[in-house]
């Protein structure tokens, strides 16, 4: 995912999302792209920025004619209730943010210039947004304990530019409000604008709209309660909403219906069940599906820039959540084998057999020279990624009657395999055919992700290390499901997997005064790209590497210029490459630091994996458990929290998921449902105490487990006619 020099800042918007629609506003709720710094701010709805002004303020006004107020206090020069017209309109000042559930955030504010005269605020709005797929629901109260009736005028100026996400992601200032038409339907203020493909209708009850200014607006006298001691509030509340439809969406809401279980954890630190519970919950609300196939589900990769489907990261965050069940994995699989390559365009990177990067209702222009068509295939790893995908979730329980239809597709996939090798020198490789595409075709895709050592970039075509991996695993995998489902060329596959970590042991390897280790990548002259980076530690899952490799990996993931920041660094600190907020090189990338810990758990490391995971529920609570992107790099000696990377799309799937694969990472749990087995081997002792997971999924039926905090066993509720194996925790 690319890094613009001038694309806007995230880190301290909040974010309502419900695919494919997502609100990125101030922390008290408002959103105005057109002020200084703003310009990502909005209500988006599929790549288009739907409405890109939301503004509610509120002013003091005079009482209704004939009203008998209470009389209030005496009010000091400049406070008080005001006497209307000549008032400003002021917001709400923000003293609280929260997320509160899948596609839902509140906020409250103080009036300040409403209510008595006191010290302590007798005016408040709590505001209550709920957001579901093309439809925005917000319901502001206002809250009064002031001794007399609070007379205010509450205004909502709502507008839409209709801008594209490319448009907003350049920096670029906001488009001209599309102008709105306004009515009166049955007591209902009404707002409408769009164009040919996005409509916006905006309704609010009791409000009175003004289609020239673009605003609504409610006059109100909230009136003291009863009260034993003066403080009771009496509440009035507001309703606004705002509906999007989209005639011509290529992605579109999800089944509403759950797609995995929800497990209940708990642990001796906290830490762990907050992250796993808010990290479901932004899951639920990343769920998509395309238009084509309603009812096959897949993740968005991230908010704001990749919300929607991504080969790579929709099918890593699948895989991570495999533990609860396998429906995610088939929708994955099923929606991006329907768009398998077919033909060879070097427009779009296609190639028979290839798995898409992205989709996107049209043309992607960031501004800087980066111009995607609509479907993208420039992506090296996505086609083994799904084969194993296939293979994890057969042996997770997915049925043969839902694997059989995709066989076609996985042998497809293998002879993409087979084609890039052999145009690679035995290795899959990449380049950029169009100038305009992505330089870096790598999960590392910035145009500055691969350098050598002393800090030089290395230029394309590229043969990443990482994904010589994947594709000895995809080989085996492609196998094995091969013979399951009685194919040929299962042999060959072996074979070919057999020569692949051959030609990688013999050419990979490199060495400096640390020890051997193996390089980020071949360039085209077959140098090695030799900096220290955590691509090496995919590795560990995919079995490309013997015992004696593995160790080496894991003691160069395990010294502190890899492992002392929040996470594992993407690249080592004594690299000449490294930054601390570099996007590919030197941040912590949450994703990639669970993949390492996978490795290191499964192949005997455990207090390696133990330092990473410590890194990651360090980081968790600086961002409200929500973990983002990628963060800083900086050691936890350094600084007191992680150091936010600005423009990190928070919530992305894959860092969300991190948090199940952590979870099952300290489980040790590795099913294999053809074979009725049931492997447990956890990282004793556990960094985060005694564990306990239950509604765990299997084969469609549930998994209770609970571990000591030493890692040893203490019980197991597993599927009938699984075979469960236990083995003893793993020790340093």
């Amino acid at each position: 995912m690319t890094s613009p020099e001038r694309q806007p800042l995230l880190h301290d918007l909040s974010v309502t999302l419900a695919a494919p629609t997502v609100v990125l506003s101030r922390p008290d709720g408002n959103l105005d792209a057109s002020a200084p710094g703003a310009a990502v701010q909005g209500l988006f709805h599929a790549d288009v920025r739907a409405v890109s002004l939301l503004r509610v303020t509120l002013r003091p006004v005079g009482a209704p004619s004939g009203e008998h107020d209470r009389k209030a206090p005496p009010a000091a020069s400049g406070e008080g209730a005001g006497t209307g017209e000549g008032e400003s309109w002021l917001p709400a000042l923000a003293v609280m943010t929260a997320t509160d559930g899948p596609g839902r955030s509140r906020f409250v504010g103080l009036a300040q210039a409403l209510g008595d005269a006191v010290p302590d605020p007798t005016v408040r709005v709590d505001r209550q947004r709920i957001l579901n797929p093309g439809l925005l629901t917000e319901q502001l109260t206002v809250r009064s304990t002031a001794t007399t009736p609070v007379h205010l005028a509450v205004r909502v100026e709502i507008a839409g530019d209709l801008a594209p996400l490319g448009h907003t992601k350049a920096g670029l200032a906001p488009r001209s409000s599309a102008k709105p038409t306004g009515e009166l339907l049955s007591g209902d203020g009404v707002l409408r604008w769009g164009d040919e493909t996005v409509e916006v209708a905006v309704s609010a009850p009791g409000a009175t709209p003004d289609a020239e200014h673009s605003t609504l607006t409610w006059t109100l006298t909230v009136e003291p309660g009863e009260s034993v001691d003066l403080h009771l509030a009496v509440e009035i509340t507001l309703h606004l909403a705002v509906e999007i439809t989209e005639p011509d969406a290529v992605v579109t809401a999800a089944d509403p219906r759950p797609t995995w279980q929800r497990p209940q954890v708990t642990a001796d630190d906290r830490r762990l069940p907050a992250l796993v519970a808010q990290s479901l919950d932004d899951l639920h609300s990343l769920r998509m599906a395309t238009a084509a196939s309603p009812g096959d589900t897949f993740l968005a990769a991230g908010v704001p820039w990749f919300f929607t489907l991504f080969g790579r990261d929709s099918l890593w965050a699948a895989r991570m959540l495999l533990p609860l069940g396998t429906d995610l994995a088939l929708g994955t699989l099923r929606t991006l084998a329907a768009q398998q390559g077919t033909r060879t365009d070097p427009a779009s990177e296609e190639e028979p057999g290839k798995i898409l990067h992205e989709v996107r209702r049209d043309v992607f222009d960031d501004g800087m020279g980066l111009v995607l068509p609509p479907v993208y295939y420039g992506t090296v790893d996505a086609t083994p990624l799904w084969i194993c995908l296939l293979h994890d979730a057969w042996r997770w329980g997915l049925p043969a009657a839902d694997i059989e239809p995709l066989l076609p597709a996985l042998e497809a996939a293998l002879g993409w395999i087979d084609a890039a090798a052999r145009a690679g020198d035995g290795f899959l490789s990449y380049i950029d055919h169009t100038g305009t595409g992505l330089s870096n075709q790598g999960w590392k895709d910035s145009a500055d992700a691969a350098r050598f050592a002393d800090g030089r970039l290395a230029q394309a075509p590229l043969a990443l290390a990482e994904v010589q991996g994947y594709a000895y695993e995809a080989a085996l995998a492609g196998a094995a499901l091969l013979d399951a489902f009685e194919l040929p060329d299962a042999e060959r596959w072996r074979s070919f997997a057999a020569a692949l970590a051959d030609r990688f042991r013999n050419r990979f390897w490199v060495s400096d005064q640390q020890g051997p280790y193996p390089a980020m990548a071949l360039d085209g002259s077959g140098r090695l790209v030799d900096s220290v980076t955590s691509n090496m530690g995919h590795l560990l899952t995919t079995g490309i590497l013997n015992a004696e490799e593995t160790a080496a990996v894991a003691a160069r993931l395990a010294a502190p210029d890899m492992s002392d920041a929040y996470g594992l660094r993407t690249m080592s600190s004594r690299s000449g490459g490294y930054g601390p907020l570099r996007y590919h090189c030197g941040t912590v990338w949450p994703h990639d630091t669970a993949i390492a810990v996978t490795g290191l758990a499964r192949s005997g490391h455990p207090q390696a994996a133990a330092r990473l995971i410590e890194g990651i529920l360090d980081a968790a609570p600086a961002f409200d458990y929500r973990l983002p992107e990628l963060w800083g790099g900086d050691a936890r000696t350094d600084t007191p929290a992680p150091v936010p990377y600005p423009a990190a799309c928070r919530p992305q799937a894959w860092s969300a998921a991190s948090a199940i694969a952590l979870m099952t990472a300290l489980i040790g749990l590795d099913p294999n449902v053809p074979a009725s087995r049931l492997h447990l081997r956890p990282t004793g002792p556990l960094p985060v105490g005694a564990l306990t997971v239950a509604g765990l999924s299997v084969a469609g039926e549930r998994l209770d487990i609970t571990l000591a905090s030493d890692g040893q066993i203490a019980s197991v509720s597993a599927p009938a006619g699984l075979i469960v194996e236990e083995h003893p925790a793993l020790q340093a």
